[in-house]
């Protein structure tokens, strides 16, 4: 498929997430406001880079198109000085640096859960990898005299809900190690400057995270001691600013509301769901999990002429490294060892491959990946109030899914 078919065949997709007709502007009201379009073929995840043009889309409100010559980014809270930082600013006054990143949005798989959970249900197109090129935010903090130890990052966005009677702005915390070690404030993808859907004319960037984490056309960074949490912030200027961070995107049973926290001793998103410590994890960084790219669900191949067929996928761990892969050829029944190939960097999926001598049959094909601390992804979803064996719970959000058995895909061979 040609990249123009591809951009074609997204279009199409959003108009008919968005209950958009063809030829009109006109947009339906959607469930949570989201804006979404997936990957549009499985072969994204047979190759390292995703093309522009292929990354997934999703955000909760209006689409920003901003001037960037007009747009500042506010700089206060626990700093020597506070600043409204200009893009012209941005990118000359501080060093370039360019990310490998494989952003994940946090539902993705949550169309594998049963029940179903609300909002949308992504099955595995939600996680894309590109080059994002921006300022460390290291360089700005520092320059301003931030406070580092112990202290967070509250990232707002430009973006507002279009429903009447709505507050809410979407802000994102994030701890000030991860801040320093890596993140920065992105103005381009793949070389090009950064579009409208993915945030113009800057982001956060926050490598390794679910990309609920990396906030979009972004306004205003405020250095505290705590994440955005009380009272300061949940009527700022008549405004709720901690929503998407204390109550959505948080790991819990159906029709519980968590309390918000002002920080936590973790941000490992594993480490928080197998914590007693901690009541309803946040979604910070991503859990470890694979995707097959090759074959597709549902193909039929034939072996090579040395009777050989080549699986193809990707394995990524957020900012922990993924360090094995496996691959079934029975639905999990065994297991054989796969190998990585192409591109290493941190916080950014690898290539595997698995040559395989298949007889003519059906098979179900699963991969399964384990990280660096030897966490391997579980089977399956759990179901409400199901003990975990194996399994990933199921919560109200439908959050950080990484069970291996929903994204088998099912291949004939000749």
């Amino acid at each position: 498929m040609s990249n123009s078919e591809r951009s074609e065949r997204r279009r199409r997709e959003t108009d008919a997430i968005l209950g958009r007709k063809p030829g009109t502007e006109a947009v339906a009201d959607f469930e949570d406001r989201y804006r979404v379009v997936g990957a549009a073929d499985r072969d994204t995840y047979a190759n390292w880079l995703t093309p522009l043009e292929d990354h997934y889309v999703c955000h909760r409100n209006e689409t920003l198109e901003p001037e960037a010559d007009e747009w500042t980014v506010a700089l206060a809270g626990a700093v020597d000085r506070e600043a409204d930082l200009g893009m012209d600013a941005i990118r000359e006054d501080y060093p370039t640096v360019a990310v490998a990143h494989t952003m994940e949005c946090a539902g993705n798989g949550r169309g594998y859960f049963e029940p179903e959970t609300g909002s949308v249900q992504w099955e595995y197109g939600a996680v894309s990898t590109a080059i994002w090129t921006g300022t460390p935010l290291r360089s700005i903090l520092t320059d301003h005299g931030a406070a580092t130890d112990d202290t967070w990052l509250t990232a707002v966005g430009g973006d507002r809900p279009e429903v009447d009677g709505e507050n809410d702005r979407f802000a994102r915390s994030i701890p000030m190690t991860k801040v320093l070690e890596d993140c920065i404030l992105a103005y381009e993808v793949n070389g090009e400057a950064l579009p409208p859907e993915h945030g113009q004319p800057v982001r956060l960037l926050v490598p390794g995270w679910y990309g609920v984490n990396s906030v979009k056309w972004l306004t205003e960074l405020h250095v505290a001691e705590t994440m955005v949490h009380g009272e300061d912030w949940t009527d700022r200027d008549g405004e709720d600013y901690t929503k998407w961070q204390q109550s959505a995107y948080r790991i819990h049973p159906e029709g519980v509301e968590p309390e918000s926290n002002p920080t936590v001793p973790t941000d490992d998103t594993w480490d928080q769901i197998e914590s007693d410590e901690i009541d309803h994890p946040y979604t910070f960084d991503e859990n470890v999990k694979s995707t097959i790219g090759s074959p597709e669900d549902g193909e039929t191949v034939a072996p090579r002429e040395d009777g050989t067929v080549e699986v193809v996928g990707v394995a990524w761990a957020g900012d922990d490294e993924v360090t094995a892969i496996e691959l079934s050829t029975d639905g999990g029944g065994s297991w054989e060892e796969g190998s990585f190939f192409g591109p290493h960097y941190d916080c950014a999926w690898r290539l595997f491959r698995y040559v395989w001598e298949p007889s003519p049959g059906t098979y179900t094909l699963v991969s399964r990946a384990t990280d660096d601390r030897g966490r391997r992804q579980p089977a399956r979803i759990a179901r409400p109030d199901e003990d975990r064996d194996d399994a990933y719970p199921w919560n109200e959000g439908g959050y950080a899914e990484n069970a291996y058995l929903p994204h088998a895909v099912e291949v004939t061979v000749e």
